[in-house]
């Protein structure tokens, strides 16, 4: 496609100059595109320049895939011009660097994969790859997927847009400082306990983790191969759903996909009638740890529901304390078993992939590996994990939390007869100083409590802003979320109420000043 250098000029005015790049969404971006207002091209060199801008201050890209992202963005023009109207054609976004990228540095944010390079791509990249998404980059989380504020990465740690001594959240924290911070549209990343919903609550966005086996987990790098959830970060519900529509779906390579059909999410929002609709309020969310302000938060937004025509009602979650424990003997013990590839030979060092070389040079690499593979965070779960299976205390811990997790499902499910959906606040704090937690991984565990339950049981839920906190220790009001709890597969629903939410509130017109 060519513009006449006048077209390019009008365009560049109209979008760049007079709008802030982070004001657009995904729907934005795509009138704009589609219209021939602006390429894909300029649109996605706009994010490297916002990049280059902002990123030596949030941290948010690991890797960043320019050469790649142009070509990609040359071909998305190619299929506008021809009429394509996919929402996403032509949309940059950013991938979690623990999702396989076909020849294309794949980290982990760990050092023993440092120099990985897949040879395929995940399922949810194809999948985007066929709706013309534009990858600007791999982004920061917590090595493995291991932390909630990514500080664990092995890199360096991410910074949150709105205050940027505080963290991003974790495990996906480049997701949401590279899609708070403006410099990019959406982000893959991933859900296992908590580590989409989490930072999105930090950054002020929206955080979907998807029911489990509705977005295929092949090609993803496994921490709970039981919970582990591609998940979606945006900067609306809307667009959230324009994601979802395009990656979810049964997967061969996935046996834990489902054969359900997948449901027109931006469909069903158009038609959705928030009247009638009875919405849960757990009363053992209600815990001492909880600040007061985010409390009234939830609590304020519960109500605005309400006043639209939903109906609120008292439900009871009995088994909510011991979630957070059984979550962590569930996760160690799974992570014990999925990290035991790494041995620092089979993944990540160059040396490996020159079939000659000398046995004595790989075992060189791999003591090299061993000294600086596996970070402390990593170690910790692997050896709580190993205990936790092993002879003797198999019975004790795993067995038994696997007990629990069937409760704390069957909790769910009967809360579930009476409501359509469940609220929640999304965490007990908003975001802390970087490095506030890190003598201390209990309280980091800790923060998992509004989000592991959900995790355990498979669930959809949405985390959608809700308000500002000012902290006691900072000058800065922070964002807090709210989450949407879902029955099993059915997003459309959640979805739906966040899409209602957000258009009847503030939040989302209130961006960090980066």
């Amino acid at each position: 496609m060519t513009y006449r250098k006048s077209q390019i000029d009008i365009a560049f005015n109209k979008i760049f100059k007079t709008m802030d790049i982070k004001e657009l969404d995904i729907r934005k971006a795509g009138e704009g595109l589609r219209n021939k207002d602006f390429s894909s091209v300029e649109l996605t060199k706009a994010c490297f320049d916002r990049i280059k801008e902002t990123d030596g201050k949030l941290k948010s890209f690991i890797t960043l895939t320019q050469n790649v992202a142009l070509q990609e963005a040359a071909k998305a023009d190619e299929r506008i011009q021809a009429g394509d109207s996919d929402m996403l054609l032509g949309i940059p976004a950013s991938i979690k660097d623990v999702i396989l990228t076909k020849n294309i540095i794949t980290t982990a944010a760990s050092n023993i994969l440092k120099n990985y390079i897949p040879a395929e791509d995940a399922t949810v990249i194809e999948k985007l790859d066929t709706a013309g998404m534009v990858m600007l980059g791999k982004v920061n989380c917590d090595a493995f997927a291991h932390g909630s504020s990514t500080e664990n990465s092995d890199f360096f740690t991410s910074h949150n847009p709105w205050d940027l001594d505080r963290v991003p959240g974790g495990s996906s924290g480049g997701s949401a400082s590279s899609v708070a911070g403006g410099q990019c549209f959406y982000s893959i990343g991933t859900d296992t306990g908590g580590s989409i919903r989490q930072p999105a609550s930090f950054c002020g966005l929206t955080g979907l983790k998807p029911t489990y086996g509705r977005v295929s987990r092949y090609g993803i790098v496994s921490m709970t191969s039981s919970t582990d959830c591609p998940s979606i970060m945006a900067k609306t519900a809307a667009d959230a759903a324009a994601v979802l529509q395009s990656i979810a779906g049964e997967d061969k390579k996935d046996s834990t996909t489902s054969s359900s059909p997948v449901d027109d999410y931006l469909g069903y929002m158009e038609k959705f009638d928030i009247k009638g609709l009875r919405i849960g309020i757990p009363k053992e969310y209600c815990i001492d740890g909880l600040n007061a302000d985010i409390k009234k938060c939830v609590q304020d937004a519960a109500t605005k529901l309400q006043e639209l025509g939903a109906k609120v009602v008292e439900v009871s979650l009995p088994h909510t304390q011991y979630a957070v424990p059984t979550y962590y003997i569930i996760t160690p013990s799974e992570v014990s078993s999925n990290l035991a590839k790494f041995d620092g030979i089979r993944f990540g060092y160059s040396a490996q992939s020159d079939p000659d070389t000398p046995v004595k040079d790989l075992m060189e690499v791999y003591m090299k590996s061993k000294g600086q593979g596996f970070g402390s965070e990593a170690k910790r779960r692997i050896m709580i994990g190993t205990y936790a299976l092993s002879s003797g205390y198999y019975d004790a811990y795993y067995l038994k939390a696997q007990k629990v997790r069937a409760l704390i499902k069957k909790d769910f499910d009967e809360a579930f007869g009476g409501v359509d959906m469940i609220i929640a606040p999304t965490a007990p704090s908003v975001a802390f100083k970087i490095g506030e937690h890190s003598d201390s991984p209990l309280e980091m565990y800790l923060g998992d409590i509004f989000l592991s339950a959900v995790s355990l049981s498979g669930l959809p839920a949405v985390s959608v802003p809700c308000g500002f906190v000012k902290p006691e220790d900072g000058k800065i009001a922070m964002p807090v979320g709210m989450q949407l709890i879902g029955k099993s597969f059915d997003e459309k629903t959640i979805l739906s109420v966040a899409n209602i939410y957000e258009k009847n509130s503030t939040w989302l017109s209130q961006k960090p000043a980066i």
